[in-house]
């Protein structure tokens, strides 16, 4: 394509050559700016010989974005931008907060809120195409990593998640290696991330990882939420420098930035200002400083520029100058700062004027409409490349090893563990078959299946931080929703045999239950499966509820219900049958542990009676008549349901992330588009001004959303008025 307007011919050269300069000078063919890295992936599933152009060309035209608040009030967050992002460059959002940064990133990777409407034409490669799932990579403004493994171990666990089958491990090591050199990460490749207990990376090798996990796959369209956000200037300028490395690979870069520094600021290839959701400045970042002099307000020498440009269009300045003039200190400075004499909002309202007239405007405006008529190649999903059965092991054994790693995950719950059936032991220790043992018997069973049990939801803050990264890596594509299942449940298995063999064993001997194998092996299966319902239960409460404060509260109090329905507190026949008894009493986990516990223990045995002269107490008597257990139910049936339980906990859990996914955005925005429609209605005719030899008409007020969609995680399609 030509590069037409602004002046921009000798920067799209000068990054040419920049691109140039960074291909192999081996005599190879590379098409559409490519280095022979970034080949790779496309030779794997695309036909070479016929790929074109492979670069990104977006464009977006009066974009505009309206939210609905949940008061019924609506709010315009962007309101008619238009721009154009091109391979080769690095592009900053740029504004003070509130500004709608985030929002004009998310709108143009296709992530809008459920609440969220937009109206404009937003073209990749002159298509209507949508971004979601792997297409374009996006790196959230969280560093959201698993903190146990190293940096080569969190590339490499990448890397089979979506690297295809086919590929020889050979060539995804040289992948993850040039990776890892790519982003400047050699020197910490064998840290650990860290975390809480683990010391690990600094904050600008997080993000520069964060950043190596998207470009794996070599996508063309990269988009940054406030990369360089939290880190010291050295880090802010080693990912930004980064950043224009992969720029100069022939992609297309776009990140939001709140305050950079003037090293920071010069890295960038091209600027789009906002303010108040409006656009103050859209062209070559290095002409900004020329626009504002021409509108009025020039940058002082030796100062930051971005410094300037915020401080010309920041309404929150208005605040903190008519606070320092109340200072003695300020009431008899004088300057000749062109915006000591007007507030905030007027110097905004001269920027804006001064735009929508100059030649940016109007080179932005041809700009795009040359890109939009350019028909490249259609991208496709950068997504995951890899099997069922590869994402499924990839993750139980990455999940394994951060288990193992993390602390907090099992092990200091084994210790808690047994320290609990410890104490269990010393106070029941060697029970015996006395008269007094029959209800300590209960009473232990229904400690042990209750009470320690219990303490399997000390393990909700880790399963908050595995759905976070979960979440991370499902918006871009990594594997699915199945696979993690899948995975999480498998990697977990052995860590909770062992905590139920251990306890169960220090337990079952000390306190003297049911002599036998049988036995033995029944107890501790059902305190495994105990264990596994409510590690179950917590990863479903987990999945939507994502703060663990709140998450611990619900589990507790579910528990706590399940308990009372148990038959220990309340013998199950004398449960109030209404809701209680059914069906809470058969959902109940602990309904069917003590049951099958019962039963396990105490049929066979035979206890002394109150009195000396009278019978022993058969085992069966003391099931039927004191505890109210059918015998006619095998325990081993009550052990099945458990299990079954098992089962049906985790298929609850899959169906919780795919609610979430799918049907809780598509409520949210079932009931935004109600909300804005009912506000439409009452705004829908306005009288419009009287025409030469017309009549007083009422004209419907054109709709500024379109209403057409929704969104969704997994099917979000934007359909703008047709042009």
């Amino acid at each position: 394509m030509a590069d037409t307007g602004n002046g921009n011919g000798n920067g799209n050269a000068q990054r040419v050559l920049e691109i140039e300069s960074s291909r192999n000078r081996g005599g190879a063919q590379f098409v559409g700016g490519l280095s022979p890295l970034s080949q790779t992936l496309w030779k794997e599933s695309t036909d070479t010989s016929n790929i074109g152009n492979v670069s990104a060309w977006l464009t977006w035209q009066e974009l505009s974005v309206t939210v609905s608040i949940s008061n019924g009030e609506t709010q315009t967050v962007l309101q008619g931008l238009t721009g154009y992002a091109e391979p080769g460059t690095l592009m900053a959002l740029m504004g003070p907060s509130g500004s709608g940064k985030s929002t004009l990133l998310d709108a143009l990777a296709g992530r809008s809120a459920a609440n969220a409407f937009q109206s404009g034409l937003i073209k990749l490669n002159g298509r209507k195409q949508k971004l979601s799932f792997g297409t374009a990579a996006y790196v959230t403004q969280d560093d959201t990593l698993i903190g146990t493994l190293t940096v080569r171990e969190t590339i490499a666990y990448s890397a089979r998640l979506r690297l295809p089958d086919k590929m020889p491990w050979s060539e995804k090591s040289e992948i993850v290696e040039s990776t890892i050199v790519e982003m400047g990460l050699q020197d910490c490749a064998n840290t650990a991330i860290g975390n809480w207990h683990l010391r690990g990376i600094s904050g600008g090798e997080k993000r520069r990882v964060s950043i190596a996990l998207e470009i794996l796959m070599r996508p063309r369209l990269l988009f940054l939420d406030e990369p360089t956000s939290g880190l010291d200037s050295a880090s802010a300028f080693f990912v930004t420098q980064t950043l224009r490395s992969l720029a100069r690979d022939g992609r297309t870069v776009i990140a939001s930035v709140h305050q950079p520094s003037s090293e920071v600021f010069e890295l960038f290839d091209s600027l789009y200002l906002l303010s108040g959701g409006k656009s103050v400045y859209f062209g070559k970042a290095s002409e900004a400083c020329e626009f504002f002099q021409r509108a009025g307000f020039p940058c002082p020498p030796f100062r930051n520029p971005s410094d300037h440009f915020l401080r010309c269009i920041n309404s929150d300045f208005d605040k903190v100058k008519a606070t320092l003039k109340g200072s003695m200190k300020l009431r008899m400075v004088k300057s000749d700062d062109p915006l000591e004499k007007i507030t905030t909002a007027q110097a905004i309202q001269i920027l804006l004027d001064n735009y929508r007239s100059s030649e940016y405007y109007q080179a932005a405006q041809a700009r795009v409409q040359e890109i939009s008529q350019f028909r490249g190649t259609i991208l496709d999903s950068g997504g995951s490349q890899a099997s069922f059965l590869m994402q499924a092991f990839t993750l139980t054994r990455r999940s394994f090893i951060n288990m193992s790693r993390d602390v907090g995950y099992y092990w200091l719950r084994l210790v808690i563990y047994i320290l609990l059936t410890i104490c269990i032991g010393t106070i029941y220790f060697r029970i015996g078959t006395s008269y007094d043992s029959i209800l300590a018997r209960g009473a232990c069973a229904s400690f042990v299946f209750g009470f320690v049990t219990f303490m399997s939801i000390g393990g909700f803050p880790s399963f908050v931080e595995d759905m976070k990264v979960f979440q991370r890596e499902r918006l871009n594509g990594h594997y699915g929703v199945v696979a993690f299942v899948v995975g999480n449940t498998l990697s977990g298995m052995p860590y909770l045999l062992l905590i139920s063999v251990i306890s169960g064993t220090i337990c079952y001997y000390m306190v003297g239950l049911h002599p036998g194998i049988a036995h033995y092996l029944f107890f501790t299966a059902g305190l495994y499966a105990s264990v596994t319902v409510v590690e179950s239960l917590m990863m479903a409460i987990a999945s939507v509820v994502p703060n663990f404060l709140m998450g611990i509260i619900i589990g507790a109090g579910i528990q706590g219900i399940f308990m009372l329905v148990s038959g220990y507190f309340r013998l199950p026949k004398d449960i109030p049958k209404p809701v209680w008894r059914y069906p809470m009493s058969y959902i109940s986990f602990h309904y069917w542990a003590l049951q099958g516990q019962y039963q396990n223990d105490l049929l066979g045995l035979e206890f002394d009676s109150q009195y000396s002269y009278m019978p022993k107490i058969s085992g069966e008597y003391v099931v039927t008549q004191v505890f109210q257990i059918d015998v006619k139910r095998s325990k081993w049936w009550d052990l099945s349901v458990l299990f079954s339980m098992i089962i049906i906990y985790r298929i609850i859990f899959l169906v919780m992330i795919k609610i979430s996914e799918d049907v809780t955005p598509w409520i949210r925005g079932f009931i935004a588009r109600r909300t804005l429609k009912k506000r439409q209605n009452v705004s829908m005719t306005t009288v419009q001004p009287l025409r030469p030899g017309s009549s007083p008409l009422l004209h419907p007020t054109p709709s500024v959303v379109r209403l057409n969609s929704s969104p969704s995680l997994n099917n979000f399609v934007y359909q703008p008025d047709q042009q």
